[in-house]
């Protein structure tokens, strides 16, 4: 049963009428993030990826219209190794289903930052963004910018001799999208629940499960970065056992790479064992972490996180297990995806309920 809020416990102060506005927006840039990270998966599963050969940031976002447009964007990619080595012989329309992908992909990426830029002006013109959130924002929307040419820089990995582009840049890039996803989750959390002062019960339980709450977003993001290596090299197609890798907890392949440390990042054993052992890791801290915040007394927003972070992490290994065990069905790949983000969310918010103190 969940303890009483003690006496003397301030609530969190009301967001005012601006904030709520500004946090609206936030959410819902938060929203197009998601789905662009979900997307980009899908473009990553179904190798469309490298279908796009040139980066044009204002000219790109108009998909060819006309029969000649899309055999010169044709002729363009038969040009690429992934079309010599992998695709010989596709034809434009074969070619067309893996273009429409990276297409939408790219092309959230630009609505994104017009839904970023256009209220951002607005707001300032307005004069309702105060002087520090105003740097965060910029500060957002450079990373915005810098994540569109990690996403070009990517790309651009795969289009000379080896026709896969660089799983630390992919991991990289994705990486860079989650830091996004949360930064803006979390100012938005400021705004709508803004932190008042300090709390009338403090303490070391309070103060360990704050930490906690924060290193348990850290490892989730940590793993989310260990599933960008694991896809990069598509080490989840090489051992469909679980729990053993093959009869083995580790495959005597592991460490066939020189020198040693590189196995870490490139070895498709070694890469798999890291994001199994990762989420073996989350699997016993998550549990534990919410055993731990039932001696405390919680707001019911914090209450609401902390329970919400074990449940979908439970979801989440079982879809990491059934992908594994069905060789990667691109819907099941899609959905471990998009859950890896809801598990961060919920880590999130929990992290930043817990700002607040029991």
């Amino acid at each position: 049963m969940t303890a009483p809020v003690l006496p003397g416990t301030q609530p969190p102060a009301p967001a005012a009428a601006p904030d709520r506005q500004i946090a609206g927006w936030l959410l819902a840039c938060c929203t197009l993030v998601f789905l662009t990270v979900v997307v980009g998966g899908i473009t990553r599963l179904t190798h469309s990826g490298l279908s796009i050969v040139e980066w044009q940031p204002v000219v790109g976002a108009l998909p060819p219209r006309s029969d000649a447009q899309w055999e010169q964007v044709f002729s363009l990619y038969r040009l690429t190794p992934q079309y010599r080595l992998v695709n010989p012989g596709m034809t434009l329309e074969q070619f067309k289903g893996i273009f429409w992908w990276e297409y939408i992909h790219r092309l959230l990426g630009r609505l994104i930052g017009f839904a970023f830029l256009l209220p951002l002006i607005w707001f300032s013109w307005r004069r309702r963004i105060e002087r520090p959130l105003m740097g965060q924002l910029a500060g957002l929307f450079a990373l915005g910018g810098l994540q569109g040419a990690l996403g070009w820089y990517m790309v651009a990995s795969g289009l000379v001799d080896d026709p896969r582009v660089s799983h630390y840049r992919l991991a990289a890039h994705l990486g860079l999208a989650v830091l996004i996803y949360g930064a803006m989750l979390w100012l938005a959390l400021d705004l709508l629940f803004p932190r008042r002062g300090a709390t009338a019960a403090q303490g070391k339980p309070a103060l360990s499960l704050r930490r906690w709450s924060l290193a348990l977003a850290a490892l989730i993001f940590v793993a989310i970065l260990s599933g960008g290596l694991v896809a990069g090299i598509r080490a989840g197609s090489a051992y469909h056992t679980f729990p053993l890798m093959n009869g083995h907890l580790l495959p005597p392949e592991s460490f066939l790479i020189e020198p040693w440390y590189l196995n870490f990042f490139s070895n498709m054993a070694m890469v798999q064992f890291d994001h199994r052992l990762l989420a073996w890791l989350l699997a016993i801290l998550a549990p534990w972490f919410w055993l731990k915040s039932r001696r405390i007394a919680l707001p019911a927003r914090a209450r609401l996180a902390v329970n919400l972070l074990p449940l979908l992490l439970l979801l989440q290994i079982a879809l990491g297990i059934a992908t594994l065990l069905l060789r990667v069905p691109l819907p099941l790949a899609a959905a471990h995806q998009a859950g890896a983000l809801l598990v961060f969310t919920a880590a999130v918010l929990a992290a930043h309920a817990l700002r607040h103190g029991p």
